[in-house]
Parts: structure tokens; C-alpha cells; sequence
């Protein structure tokens, strides 16, 4: 998803025009918090429940966890927000481009976290199904898109080659694969622990929703299409973890 996401710069000529950009983004807003409470913290309160424990200890634990988790990696790691106008960091000596990069980067291991982690739980004979797993796969990388596009068109529009802007595109995804196989690796050692993992991973994944792509598709004009598209991918992805999960 990121990179055909970050292939659109080989095709469009300038920047993405803002209601593109808002719709992209309410998309993948939508997407995400679909994702995160059918596809992570459900399941998660099922196993845990499955297991004899109180049911909603480790979906809220796991969950504030992930929120802090991130909220770590925005407080001490120098990036730029994904509207590219609020800069943090400014010791570090990156570029704006670089910083984008870097933002785009860190709030992608949520995601492959949370692949990884289904995998994990699908796996172990849990209450994940492989249809379950698969359908939040496609989720997060229908939501990647945008992602991609947002490094590789800002990039050629101050002038870098074509070639360069999609790589560094995709190297903005690289992550994602090796978060989700470390996790796995992970997870079968600590079958248990998975309601918490997954909880994790959707109050990662929900900070980045609530801190990045919400104030992105909301800010300025054209924020009714952000919501409406929000709207949108909400439902798609509420409906594929009904009907194939």
C-alpha cells in the first residue's frame, strides 16, 4: 500500500491538491479506527475473556500502553507532524523532507505491529481467524496509500528526482514487514500475553489517528470531505470484519 501509494508521483505532476489529500487522510483515519476496535481490541476482550481473566484489564492496559508507546516516540524522537507544519525536534539537524520521512516511519511499526499480532493470535489457534487477520492486513494497506503519496510528492515538488522520492516512499514501509515478523517471533513465546499486544497495538494505532490524520483532515478547507470519506472507510472496514472476520 505504501508503495503504490508513493508510485503516484509517477504520475501526478504537482502535489496532492488538499480535498484529495483530506480524503485520502478520513479515509485512512476511518480505516484505522474501524481496524483497531474490530480487529484488535474485540479479540483481544474475547481471548481474554476465553482465558478466565477479567476481560477488560488487559484490553485497557494493553491499550494505554500503545498510547504511551507513541506518545514516547513523538515526545523524544525529532520528526515533523504529518501536515508538515508543526516542526518538533530542532536540535536534531534533518531537513524538513527528512523529518517528514521520519514521522511517516515511526507510525508505521504500530501498524505492523498490529498485522503481526493478529498473525501471532491466528497462529496460536485463537479467537483470531485467518479471515480476521486478513481483512486488517488490507485494511492497513488501503490506508498506506496515502501515507506513501504524502513522502514521495512534497519530496519531487522541492525538486528530487522521480526514482528518489518513490525509494524513499517505500523505505517509509519497510518497517511494517519487519515489525509484523518481529512480532510474531515474539507473540508465540507469550501466547498469553496476546489480549495485551493486541490492545497495544490499537491505542498505537488510534494515537496516530487522533494526533496525526484527524487535525490533518480537519484543518482548513475542505475538512467536510476528510469527514465524510472518514465516514466511508469507517464503514468499509467495519464490514469486512463482520462479514470475513
Amino acid at each position: 500500500g505504501t508503495t503504490l501509494g508513493a508510485g503516484t508521483v509517477f504520475f501526478l505532476k504537482r502535489e496532492l491538491q488538499p480535498a484529495v489529500q483530506k480524503t485520502l487522510l478520513g479515509f485512512a483515519a476511518g480505516v484505522m479506527i474501524a481496524a483497531s476496535v474490530w480487529s484488535l481490541l474485540i479479540p483481544a476482550i474475547d481471548m481474554a475473556e476465553a482465558s478466565g481473566v477479567v476481560a477488560w484489564v488487559p484490553a485497557v492496559a494493553g491499550f494505554l500502553s500503545g498510547v504511551g508507546f507513541l506518545l514516547l516516540l513523538d515526545t523524544f524522537v525529532p520528526h515533523l507532524h504529518l501536515d508538515t507544519e508543526r516542526p518538533e525536534g530542532k536540535a536534531c539537524g534533518l531537513g524538513k523532507s527528512s523529518m517528514l520521512m521520519l514521522a511517516v516511519t515511526l507510525h508505521n511499526i504500530p501498524e505492523g505491529m498490529a498485522v503481526g499480532v493478529v498473525l501471532a493470535g491466528m497462529l496460536s489457534g485463537g479467537a483470531i481467524s485467518a479471515a480476521a487477520a486478513f481483512t486488517l492486513a488490507l485494511g492497513i494497506a488501503i490506508q498506506n496509500f496515502p501515507e506513501g503519496a504524502i513522502i514521495s510528492m512534497p519530496l519531487r515538488a522541492e525538486g528530487m528526482k522521480k526514482g528518489q522520492a518513490f525509494l524513499s516512499g517505500v523505505l517509509s514501509g519497510i518497517v511494517e514487514p519487519l515489525g509484523a515478523v518481529l512480532t510474531i517471533l515474539a507473540a508465540q513465546f507469550v501466547v498469553p500475553a496476546l489480549p495485551y499486544l493486541l490492545s497495544f497495538a490499537a491505542g498505537a494505532m488510534l494515537y496516530v489517528v487522533v494526533e496525526e490524520l484527524i487535525p490533518e483532515m480537519s484543518a482548513g478547507k475542505h475538512s467536510n470531505i476528510g469527514t465524510v470519506f472518514f465516514a466511508l472507510g469507517f464503514s468499509v472496514m467495519m464490514v469486512l470484519d463482520v462479514v470475513l472476520g
